[in-house]
């Protein structure tokens, strides 16, 4: 009874009739449940370990190098014209022309200029509009911000996190796992299969 006793004292008054905690759900509310509080603990315990214990696949971060000294002409020397107007231009290359817009071989689409990894293939999807589309980047090595270049047309601009190339832009009609879809110029990327 004392049980019970301190069971109510803990519950507001306006929920502490009895029917009302019946109905709600009988066996939360009963001395049956905090009988053997030793065993809950041990639950959440070995809960916790396991999730803990859980490593999450080992995301390669970008590498800030210092690609912000790279000059134009170098940039103009590594890449080539397309890649260049993509990626240190702000370009954007026609639709369904290029290499990766249809490509389904299973690997990691990395920065054309930099080789950080950007884009899973699983997380790509075919969105129609002629470019690759993904529904989400490899951890942080994406950024975005705001893209004002059309006049009553803002957008999300998206760039390596490395080596600030221009990737695409990223729009808020993707599929449900995230609801973003990253379309991106196949000239910025450069896919390793698997």
């Amino acid at each position: 009874m004392a049980l019970n006793n301190s069971i109510s004292s803990t519950i507001p008054a306006s929920l502490s009739s009895a029917h009302h905690l019946q109905s709600k759900s009988p066996s939360l509310f009963t001395a049956k449940a905090f009988k053997k509080p030793k065993r809950l603990s041990l639950f959440f315990s070995a809960m916790g370990s396991f999730l803990s214990s859980q490593k999450p696949k080992k995301i390669q971060e970008a590498d800030k190098g210092n690609y912000a000294s790279i000059s134009d002409e170098e940039w103009k020397q590594r890449l080539s014209k397309e890649q260049y107007y993509v990626c240190r231009q702000k370009g954007t290359e026609g639709a369904f022309t290029g290499e990766y817009w249809n490509t389904k071989t299973p690997g990691t689409y990395h920065c054309v200029c930099c080789d950080t990894p950007l884009f899973e293939s699983t997380t790509k999807f075919d969105s129609g509009t002629g470019w690759p589309s993904y529904y989400q980047p490899i951890g942080n090595n994406v950024k975005s911000k705001l893209d004002l270049s059309i006049i009553f047309m803002p957008r999300q601009e998206v760039n390596c996190a490395a080596c600030d190339s221009h990737l695409g832009h990223v729009f808020d009609d993707g599929p449900p796992q995230t609801g973003k879809r990253y379309c991106i110029n196949s000239a910025s990327l450069k896919l390793k299969p698997k």
